[in-house]
């Protein structure tokens, strides 16, 4: 699945790129459509796990720290970072285009523009 955000009416919107356009709209189906984004993913790898809506991506990762100390691997749970809000549309998607990108954009989050910013 490809999945892309972009930006419309100050609103992210997810579309499956891997889905047909639509002969009415010219577009792609829309998965998610939410004012901020979150995105959640291991500190070590940069590995991306999860990315939505902020209220559903903290509390996968509320719960996946949970389970995850639980069966005693405090490390791993100690390495989920989840970070939101008007993020670059053009960050995201290389978050979710790039393995590893999440660490890289996390490690110049206080050097990105704030706010939502358009592709160029």
């Amino acid at each position: 699945m490809a999945l892309q955000y972009q930006l419309k009416e100050g609103n992210y919107h997810l579309y499956d790129l891997s889905t047909p356009p639509s002969k009415v709209t010219g577009q792609h189906r829309l998965r998610l459509m939410t004012d901020t984004v979150a995105i959640a993913f291991d500190a070590r790898t940069g590995t991306l796990h999860e990315h939505g809506n902020p209220t559903r991506i903290h509390s996968w990762a509320s719960n996946t720290r949970r389970r995850l100390r639980a069966s005693g691997a405090q490390e791993s749970a100690n390495d989920i970072v989840v970070v939101s809000g008007p993020l670059p549309v053009d960050e995201i998607n290389k978050c979710l285009r790039i393995q590893g990108y999440c660490s890289q954009m996390f490690s110049r989050l206080d050097s990105l523009p704030h706010g939502k910013r358009l592709s160029k």
